[in-house]
């Protein structure tokens, strides 16, 4: 058995990140950015009033000083013209500063009379006027990489940029095996467990930018092996689950180099996730999964989704992690890395009573896995311990 490290080594060596593509500025959001984009002018392009009310000299700004105003400015519609000495413009908030202005006197602080305004006895500092180029200029660049969200997409839909240059969308096939599986809204047979390991993986994949195609179960034959191997072609990652263990109907691993796969790895010193192989398989790399349902959502934090993020360009790096107090006692570690289902709340993680590997309930009602170093001593609440996100 190698150790979570060397399986991750392992993994990243047989990855590379994918190529780029162009797509809309609007379907960028969750994608990452593959080359710097670079703003195309200056933002705001012009010097603007930061508030409803009248701009003017500042020069001319005293306390009860009266001006007339000669025009009006309003957002996409600029006053033509030059404030002058004892000047003013009717201006709104994002209209651009008239020439000669360097200040607006927001409304409340004048009083009105017809085409004069006076101001009162006491004037705020200002100039409530945003700079041009206060946010960016031309040529400020968005670097590349970076995985775009809400504010991303603001952002560069503000500096003219239309379409980006985003990492491809690894394609990854998903095959559960055995005889025992059938497909959700199936009646199954007397000896049969539904199909759920497929789906919360596709899921999980999808939420971290990949694609997923699931395929049809895979029979405990090599014909039905073989044969959802072929149709796995063309993807980045090809993901088995279940049949990676060393029992009698355990083929996935035999079947794969049958068909030319060299493997990289097997087994791994973790619980859950132990039978976990790995190799390449054609142009795709392939990742066989324990069966047990736990077993292979913890092994798609730890490893899938760490190789989705080094696919799409965003470095080849072990999941984040973070240290928490521990809620109660704890014995002593074994000689496997342990990834226990917890709950993390006001700082304190507290693992879940049963780790049995086969209890999705347990899983979903986690917020984190708690790792567990192999060998690690016996722990006491509060003491340190740390987590990943899940």
């Amino acid at each position: 058995m190698i150790s979570v490290d060397e399986a991750l080594a392992h993994l990243f060596d047989l990855i590379t990140p994918l190529a780029p593509e162009i797509v809309p500025l609007r379907v960028g959001s969750g994608r990452v950015l593959a080359q710097p984009v670079a703003a195309t002018r200056d933002q705001p392009p012009f010097a603007a009033s930061a508030m409803d009310g009248y701009a003017v000299r500042s020069a001319d700004v005293a306390p009860n000083a009266s001006f007339t105003v000669i025009g009006e400015a309003a957002a996409g519609h600029r006053f033509d013209g030059s404030a002058g000495p004892g000047q003013a413009v009717r201006i709104f908030t994002g209209a651009p500063i008239p020439e000669g202005a360097d200040r607006a006197i927001i409304q409340e602080d004048v009083t009105v009379s017809g085409s004069v305004i006076t101001l009162g006895g006491s004037v705020d500092t200002g100039p409530h006027v945003r700079p041009a180029a206060a946010d960016f200029t031309a040529g400020t660049r968005m670097e590349a990489p970076r995985l775009l969200g809400p504010h991303d997409i603001a952002l560069l839909a503000a500096m003219n940029v239309a379409e980006l240059p985003v990492t491809r969308r690894p394609e990854i096939a998903i095959i559960a095996t055995g005889d025992e599986l059938v497909m959700p809204g199936e009646i199954p047979g007397p000896d049969q467990i539904i199909a759920s390991n497929s789906f919360g993986l596709a899921a999980l994949v999808e939420a971290h930018g990949a694609h997923a195609r699931l395929l049809p179960i895979a029979r405990d034959s090599a014909a039905s092996l073989e044969m959802a191997f072929d149709l796995a072609v063309g993807s980045d990652l090809i993901i088995t689950i279940g049949g990676a263990s060393v029992g009698d109907h355990d083929i996935v691993g035999q079947v794969a180099e049958s068909m030319g796969m060299k493997r990289a790895f097997y087994k791994i010193a973790m619980r859950p996730g132990k039978p976990l192989m790995a190799g390449q398989m054609g142009n795709a790399v392939m990742v066989g999964l324990p069966g047990n349902p736990v077993s292979a959502m913890v092994c798609g934090h730890v490893f899938i989704l760490p190789m989705v993020r080094a696919m799409l360009g965003l470095g080849a790096a072990p999941a984040p992690i973070f240290t928490a107090r521990l809620g109660e006692e704890l014995p002593g570690n074994g000689p496997r890395t342990h990834y226990m289902r917890a709950t993390f709340t006001d700082g304190i993680a507290t693992p879940a009573t049963s780790q049995d590997s086969a209890l999705l309930g347990v899983l979903a009602r986690a917020n984190v896995l708690l790792i567990r170093p192999s060998h690690d001593s016996p722990k006491q609440a509060g003491d340190d311990v740390t987590c990943m996100r899940i």
